[in-house]
């Protein structure tokens, strides 16, 4: 792990951390030693991990939100709609998509029935590829900036 720290940028290396974590390949207990092993330059990273995450899409996309400075929630249950990835701002719904999870029929059905029960809630409803959170995450930062400016007061 310590390896693979090193050989990655900040994002990418805290996605992996957080892949580990999630999957049960390292323990929490196991980032005191991980991190002991690092440059201490490194550190600062420790505060942004979060196991979470179901993927490194999800890790990057929580990257992101943090660095638009809103206020958002991890793997929250919304009643009627099942577990969403993040809440932001209690009203936008961010649901990191994946071909692997995503891409049959009856995958896009359940998920455009799902969002039909969110906007029924007055909720919003994105969902950015991963190819784009991983490869394009200014275009990704863009959109949901553009959201969360449009939002209507009231």
């Amino acid at each position: 792990m310590r390896q693979a720290v090193l050989c990655q940028n900040p994002r990418a290396a805290i996605a992996t951390i957080d892949s580990a974590l999630h999957l049960g390949l390292l323990v929490p207990d196991d980032l005191d030693d991980l991190f002991a092993a690092l440059p201490r330059r490194h550190r600062r990273l420790r505060a942004l991990i979060d196991a979470r995450a179901k993927s490194g899409p999800e890790s990057l996309l929580r990257l992101i939100l943090r660095t638009i400075g809103c206020r958002f929630d991890v793997q929250v249950r919304v009643s009627g709609v099942g577990r969403v990835d993040f809440l932001v701002e209690g009203w936008l719904i961010i649901e990191c998509d994946s071909e692997a999870f995503h891409s049959s029929w009856e995958d896009q059905k359940r998920d455009r029935r799902r969002d039909q029960a969110a906007a029924a809630q007055g909720l919003v409803t994105y969902r950015p590829i991963a190819e784009d959170i991983m490869w394009h995450p200014d275009v990704v930062r863009t959109a949901i900036s553009g959201l969360l400016a449009r939002r209507p007061r009231g």
